[in-house]
């Protein structure tokens, strides 16, 4: 099983690079940094189980200069089948978020 992440910044139209997303998974914590593209391609390979993506908008906005509502936005999901590969994306801003499960 294999799960990747996306952030959008929506008031930028980029993509947020350089934040800092935590796993938190059944099998400890991994964290990594998003790439130019605003995405963690892999965080390695997953149980099934509950996970948590903690992404950390707080420092993202600090660092763009940018006041904003939400310090961090965690994600909870579910991931059931561990042959299949995940991807959560996150559209962002420094008021709004929203979510889904993409391809």
């Amino acid at each position: 099983m294999s799960l990747s992440t996306h952030v959008l910044d929506s008031t930028r139209g980029r993509p947020a690079a350089a934040m800092t997303v935590r796993l938190e998974s059944p099998q400890g914590t991994t964290t990594a940094v998003t790439d130019d593209d605003g995405r963690v391609r892999d965080f390695g390979p997953l149980t099934a189980g509950t996970h948590r993506l903690v992404f950390d908008t707080g420092a993202y906005f600090t660092g763009l200069g940018v006041p904003a509502f939400y310090p961090e936005v965690v994600i909870t999901h579910s991931i059931d089948d561990p042959e299949q590969h995940y991807h959560v994306a996150l559209l962002l801003s420094p008021f709004a978020y929203s979510t889904y499960r993409g391809s």
